[in-house]
């Protein structure tokens, strides 16, 4: 297995584990983490947190949402070499504005976040169809289909 592999598969993990918590708090399963690759497969975790839209009754706090609050104030050139790794799609906004250049999702099957936007303006995207995290969400879909549709913006 590649560095690079290897290190996707530990963020992703780190950041599926984060999917986990929220759904055993009832919440939305979407979890995420900002780290550096340090090489050899070595992750320098600076945030990780998950969906507490519904737990917080918050707006924002979509998980990757919750893991840049997590790393807390950074410099730019700190987001600039880092990777942030999720559960799910993600939140395009934030990745565009801190310039963080690589995104790992889990799967995109049960959502699709804006990609080609990200793919455009230069920012890797890695999608590794991770069966745990397309389980989980099909779940919490099914199971809450007007909590999910409240998270996406939809009616």
């Amino acid at each position: 297995m590649s560095s690079k592999l290897e290190s996707d598969r530990k963020g992703l993990n780190a950041a599926l584990e984060e999917a986990r918590k929220g759904h055993l708090e009832a919440g939305i399963p979407i979890g995420s983490v900002l780290a550096i690759d340090r090489g050899g497969g070595d992750l320098e975790i600076l945030g990780s947190g998950h969906n507490q839209r519904i737990q917080k009754g918050s707006a924002i706090l979509h998980g990757e949402m919750a893991a840049l609050e997590m790393a807390g104030r950074l410099k730019a050139n700190v987001y600039q070499k880092s990777t942030l790794y999720t559960s799910l799609s993600m939140c395009v906004g934030a990745i565009l504005l801190y310039k963080i250049p690589r995104v790992v999702i889990g799967e995109n099957q049960n959502f699709m976040g804006d990609e080609a936007l990200l793919r455009e303006r230069g920012v890797e995207v890695v999608v590794l169809d991770d069966p745990e995290c397309i389980g989980l969400m099909r779940q919490f879909i099914d199971e809450n289909p007007n909590e999910w549709n409240e998270d996406i913006g939809e009616s």
